[in-house]
């Protein structure tokens, strides 16, 4: 969709992803990526760290299921998406803003690691399209407004 903000993040997970499902049953998984920029101080002559990014991602469906089962707590990840902003109310009435980060594509880096990839098998229904597939598991955007209600006040992370 144009115009939106499309971004790129490198950093580490701070936990295992989170599943969840909706109340259609939908799976939505939920994790923080880290990410602290470095940069080289020449008078101390050494590495240091700055200001740590922590970014809430989200990813649905399938895609979600896998994320849930590929990667862990301290792994570090490229992830691909949109930053996407809400607004809510939190148990004490304020009013909140969250960005977060609606991904479309992640995997580990391979930068100090290595890793071994498995095709994962498709169900039947994702075999035959969206067509065939019962509304509720049918390719649709993520839930939003009205519809993150079912996890109460608090962000759905």
């Amino acid at each position: 969709m144009a115009g939106e903000t499309i971004i790129t993040v490198v950093g580490n997970l701070t936990a295992d992803p989170e599943i969840r499902y909706t109340q259609n049953g939908l799976p939505v998984a939920n994790f923080t990526i880290a990410s602290t920029p470095r940069s080289f101080d020449r008078q101390a002559n050494e590495w240091k760290d700055g200001d740590a990014l922590f970014l809430r991602a989200s990813c649905w469906r399938e895609f979600a299921e896998h994320v849930a089962g590929s990667l862990s707590k301290g792994m570090r990840v490229v992830a691909q998406g949109r930053l996407r902003q809400r607004s809510y109310q939190d148990r004490d009435g304020n009013n909140r803003t969250a960005i977060e980060l609606e991904v479309d594509e992640i995997g580990p880096s391979l930068r100090y690691a290595t890793a071994q990839v498995t095709r994962a098998a498709r169900s039947a229904d994702a075999q035959k399209g969206p067509a065939a597939q019962p509304a509720e598991q049918q390719w649709a955007e993520p839930p939003t407004g009205e519809q993150w209600g079912a996890f109460g006040d608090d962000t759905p992370f």
